[in-house]
């Protein structure tokens, strides 16, 4: 394998994530229990990555504080984004700390090892860039790639039209033409995109290749998805929900305690008599589930209490949340309000951002979204979206 600088796009907010994006980037938002970054740069040392250039923005101190100079003894230097200006954008923050050909890849997004070494393995010394690809039946909610013998002829975000496209996966081969044809590219509303400078690349007869591979690829672009993300981990084996409760991991399971794999459970966690946890839950650093309470088919962030008698199934928490005993999320299908768009049917029991917090007996609607720092009292029944910082009586 060539020796390649890995630059990792972690500079956005994932705004269509909210509110679990109020006080983190998506990057570090959980896939089972570890930030989607920190699988990101896990699949890169697993190609061969031995440099990494991360690019951060927004809330760039929970990147830095989190990661530090170095991951898996491969040093990392951090470009900041000031303004988050687009991808391309974020790309050319980061071009004096490279030098030549280098590795591109989006840091929100979870992307095997294997897509990694065979987008790298598929690019020529004739190329400007090559891109890693996917097939997919729909394309439509990123980008589309139209391939004729191996070379790159369209690149389309969210295409509507009948061709056959294939996903693109993020991960990309770059030359420093890239760098040039992103800088020279106009930006569209405001923005630059890297796209856009590899459209232009197309369109001037620079040879840009494709690389099909049938490497793991997922995303979480609203908050239910982050359920989605978690459970395909389990399934793919990225993540191991089948580990044993290790003594020195300060995992405390009670012996009347009850787990259903495939479950993830962090260190420090405690789950008390007669509680039920799993199939498919995901419990962060800290985590408490209480007396005969049941946890099903959830993603629980760390230092989240889950009192006893409470029920949680698709549940989706941020840092600690308090559900309170006898709480209730019963799972969805639910009708979800993200900005000024209604999504129905979403399996989404509740969301509960950072630090939200019930006193008890509480029932949440099917797709309810509660902002950090909700204090809920006890008894209410909860439904639709309760801002930040709201005190909400029945």
């Amino acid at each position: 394998m060539l020796d390649y600088t890995a630059i990792v796009l972690a500079a956005g907010e994932g705004t269509r994530l909210r509110p679990l994006t109020r006080n983190r980037p998506k990057p570090m938002l959980p896939a089972a229990t570890k930030p989607i970054l920190e699988h990101v740069f896990d699949q890169l040392v697993d190609a061969g990555i031995d440099e990494i250039v991360v690019v951060v923005g927004y809330r760039c101190d929970r990147v830095q504080s989190y990661f530090g100079p170095t991951y898996r003894n491969v040093p990392l230097t951090y470009v900041t984004q000031e303004n988050q200006l687009g991808t391309g954008h974020a790309l050319l923050a980061a071009e004096s700390a490279v030098d030549g050909s280098c590795l591109v890849i989006n840091g929100d997004q979870i992307v095997d090892s294997r897509i990694i070494r065979e987008t790298i393995a598929g690019h020529e010394s004739d190329s400007a860039a090559t891109l890693g690809l996917l097939q997919r039946s729909s394309v439509e909610a990123y980008g589309g790639v139209t391939l004729e013998d191996g070379h790159v002829t369209n690149i389309v975000e969210n295409p509507h039209d009948d061709r056959d496209y294939y996903l693109n996966a993020g991960v990309y081969v770059a030359e420093p033409a890239v760098f040039d044809a992103v800088r020279a590219v106009e930006p569209t509303a405001g923005e630059h995109h890297l796209v856009d400078g590899l459209s232009a690349l197309v369109d001037s007869g620079e040879i840009v290749r494709g690389v099909v591979s049938e490497g793991i690829w997922a995303d979480a672009t609203y908050p239910w998805d982050l359920l989605d993300v978690s459970f395909e981990l389990f399934d793919a084996g990225i993540v191991d929900g089948d580990r044993p409760l290790d003594d020195h991991r300060g995992v405390s399971v009670h012996a009347s305690a009850v787990i259903r794999e495939p479950v993830v459970i962090d260190r420090d966690c405690v789950i008390g008599p007669g509680a039920v946890v799993g199939p498919y839950v995901c419990l962060g650093e800290n985590a408490t589930v209480g007396t005969n309470a049941v946890v099903e088919e959830s993603v629980i962030d760390a230092d989240t209490r889950l009192g006893a008698n409470a029920t949680a199934v698709e549940c989706i928490t941020g840092i600690g949340v308090t559900i309170g005993a006898g709480s209730t999320v019963s799972g969805g299908p639910g009708d979800v309000r993200v900005g000024d768009r209604i999504f129905e049917d979403e399996s989404l029991g509740a969301l509960l951002a950072d630090r939200a917090r019930d006193g008890g007996g509480v029932t949440y609607v099917p797709g309810s979204i509660v902002g950090p720092d909700v204090d809920v009292h006890p008894g209410t029944t909860v439904r639709g979206t309760i801002p930040e910082g709201t005190e909400v009586r029945s």
